[in-house]
């Protein structure tokens, strides 16, 4: 496939912190917020349906995606339906972010509560009480918490990304792949915008990135740790990224005892003595222990799970994929152990794969944004990031020059640096420079300008961050600081 098929369909995974309207605090919305929101898009002639775990409802589910939750009730995810790329695909993107944000403004009214342009909360609490009340109850979190020993808590401060996602050739994924993970720290500079936690300045720009190494840590598996970190190399084909995620150092998650449902609801089998997910998919079958109900079953492999754990790592970007066809396992084996096996296989079986970005925090227009870069600019910040990672894959071969030209060493180490300094720091400014210039050619003309706010970050080095921490320090010493925070961070849909 051509280079310039990437970007045939464009989504996003957009993340939303919740507050009272009144006093800034975290919020946790009901049952009243998600049939205010059905109710504007039904109001447009829109099927919306609901979502339900637990009988309770978790989202609502319409032509255009579905608006949920992340992993806690104070924290809203829409993930949007794919619109079609190609000439206008930022503005069709644009055009549906700007109809949710309308609609979650306005059923988050019916709580008195609003949005806050924040990729964390800056002062929430995440002590076990608050975890266990506002934790969404998926069986999944039952396995990551008890079994394998996450501190998944520290996320429940409403940590939020934006996260792009731009669909490539599977011939083409491993090095999209390498491209957005080698060249994350410039997405983590121009879109920082988690300075607080806990009502303290944390000296980090995007404090949120330090999320993945302190929930892990304490884990039961060392594998678990080691796939939240770049590898030292970069991958040679999809073969190369399955076997770091899979392979001999790693402990396969819960499998499904039913393939075909989602994966943070399904009740799933936990395989005893925790092997990698290889081992047993090369086995005849494996006991395991049901995680709802305690039973002893044997679960026999399956090509399936191969495509279902594909969720098992969290670095800055993955490659997410669907199968039209599942292959048979023996000729997946087959393929995962040959150079460009899987690339060939998939491409047989009708894959459908994208680059999921994960290094943007969540970077919404707000009043402050309006006063201090106009309107033109604060209208593009929520689509820059699908705008810099759709022209880094549009321009793919000088998106790999340049992460080669920088060195996958040098800008491995250079993540922290992103995380702590963002664009105050010269070289990681040089990179965004060097990646936004990578990216523009990469769109076309009349596309550019969602590519504004990334380019005022850059010119003003002033990011998310810098914004709140700026506010932050004005208010200091007063019982309302997160309210007078709201009146100028509430996010804004234009």
């Amino acid at each position: 496939m051509a280079i310039e098929e990437a970007g045939c369909k464009l989504g996003l995974e957009m993340e939303m912190p919740v507050v009272r309207r009144d006093d800034g605090r975290s919020h946790p919305v009901g049952d009243r917020y998600f049939e205010a929101l059905a109710a504007c898009k039904r109001g447009r002639g829109e099927d919306a349906a609901f979502d339900f775990l637990a009988e309770r409802v978790m989202g609502v589910v319409g032509p255009h995606g579905e608006s949920s939750l992340d992993n806690g009730y104070n924290l809203l995810e829409t993930s949007f339906a794919p619109v079609a790329g190609g000439v206008g695909g930022l503005d069709r993107l644009a055009e549906r972010i700007g109809r949710e944000l309308h609609d979650v403004r306005q059923a988050l009214d019916a709580e008195g509560a609003a949005l806050l342009n924040a990729s964390e909360h800056p002062d929430c609490s995440l002590e076990p009480d608050w975890y266990a009340a506002v934790r969404v109850p998926r069986p999944i979190y039952r396995e990551l918490v008890d079994y394998r020993g996450w501190l998944h808590r520290l996320g429940i401060d409403a940590k939020a990304q934006n996260g792009p996602c731009t669909s490539v050739p599977v011939t083409q994924a491993a090095r999209a792949l390498n491209a957005v993970l080698a060249l994350g720290p410039a997405s983590i500079a121009l879109f920082a915008n988690s300075p607080l936690e806990s009502g303290r300045a944390t000296g980090l720009k995007e404090n949120r990135l330090t999320l993945w190494e302190r929930v892990f840590r304490p884990g039961r598996f060392a594998g678990d740790y080691a796939l939240q970190q770049l590898p030292e190399r970069p991958f040679e084909d999809l073969g190369h990224y399955f076997r770091w995620m899979f392979g001999a150092d790693t402990a396969s998650r819960a499998l499904p005892l039913t393939l075909g449902a989602g994966y943070k609801s399904v009740a799933s089998v936990q395989l005893q003595d925790d092997p990698p997910l290889d081992r047993f998919l090369r086995s005849d079958s494996w006991p395991g222990r049901r995680i709802d109900t305690g039973e002893i079953v044997d679960l026999h492999p399956h090509g399936g799970y191969f495509e279902y754990s594909q969720f098992a790592h969290f670095l800055d970007a993955r490659w997410r994929y669907r199968l039209t066809q599942a292959p048979p396992l023996g000729e997946l084996l087959d393929a995962w152990s040959r150079p460009q096996g899987i690339e060939i296989l998939y491409e047989r079986c009708g894959v459908d794969g994208y680059i999921e970005g994960r290094a943007p925090g969540a970077v919404f227009a707000d009043a402050q944004l309006l006063d201090e870069a106009g309107a033109d600019i604060a209208r593009t910040a929520v689509v820059a990031p699908s705008a810099l990672q759709l022209g880094l894959m549009r321009n793919l071969h000088q998106a790999e020059q340049l992460w080669r030209d920088w060195g996958w060493a040098r800008l491995r180490e250079m993540r922290a640096d992103a995380v702590r300094h963002a664009l105050d720091d010269d070289v990681v400014q040089a990179l965004a420079r060097d990646v936004l210039e990578v990216a523009r050619a990469g769109l076309p003309p009349d596309e550019r300008h969602w590519l504004a706010y990334a380019d005022y970050a850059l010119q003003t080095r002033r990011t998310g961050a810098d914004r709140l921490l700026a506010l932050w320090r004005k208010h200091e010493g007063r019982s309302d600081r997160l309210a007078r925070v709201l009146e100028r961070r509430e996010v804004l849909a234009l």
